[in-house]
């Protein structure tokens, strides 16, 4: 019963994998569609942010039947609860990739990025499709340490996020408020991505050694 029960638990580990990897391309995608105006590529990252919804809403229901039917023990439960954690928190990071392709779309056939800031934010979409490529192995293979090492990438996305703020209120900004405004609300978007990682490593590792990470 044991065996069973742990196998449904790593089946669920790859679900979840399988989400990440998802979201995954959906940055690289919609950073691709971002820097490029390339509208057909905006327009296929808005329409796969539903694949996303229906995978979350698998993996919950994957959990709850565990949580039903099986008797988990103390580890075990913070495993499966740490999924629908998870679950949620990465499909909002399909919602994060599907919000920048949005941008993307309705500045089409114009850049939404200037030129001066088009290599921050090439930086920025590498730097979290990076993260969530290594929290997608993660997800299938926890190990001790992980939400330090994801805090410590994500140390990068936090420093560009204030860099191109930075940029974009200095006395020298010559692109006027509208384009500084949505520069900034992309940056914010790429830096809540990487919170996001962030914070499912926190819950597998607690979830794999029953301590919280500070």
């Amino acid at each position: 019963m044991r065996d069973t029960f742990h196998g449904e638990l790593a089946q669920l580990g790859g679900e979840l994998s399988e989400m990440c990897a998802f979201s995954t391309q959906a940055m690289r995608e919609a950073t691709r569609a971002l820097l490029t105006a390339d509208l057909l590529l905006a327009e296929q990252v808005l329409s796969g942010d539903a694949e996303l919804d229906w995978r979350r809403a698998e993996c919950e229901e994957h959990a709850q039947a565990l949580l039903a039917l099986q008797a988990p023990v103390a580890h075990e439960l913070r495993s499966v609860l740490a999924a629908v954690y998870s679950a949620d928190k990465i499909e909002r990071m399909g919602d994060l990739a599907a919000h920048i392709a949005g941008i993307a779309r309705f500045h089409h056939p114009h850049h939404a990025v200037p030129a001066e800031l088009e290599e921050m934010f090439s930086v920025l979409g590498e730097l979290t499709a990076a993260m969530a490529d290594r929290l997608t192995e993660l997800l299938a293979a926890p190990v001790e340490g992980m939400h330090a090492e994801l805090e410590n990438a994500d140390q990068a996305v936090d420093d560009l996020h204030a860099r191109v703020l930075g940029l974009i209120t200095t006395p020298t900004w010559h692109d006027g408020p509208a384009v500084a405004s949505n520069a900034a609300l992309l940056a914010r978007f790429y830096e809540r991505f990487g919170d996001q990682v962030v914070s499912v490593a926190k819950r597998l590792e607690f979830a794999a050694t029953g301590s919280l990470p500070a």
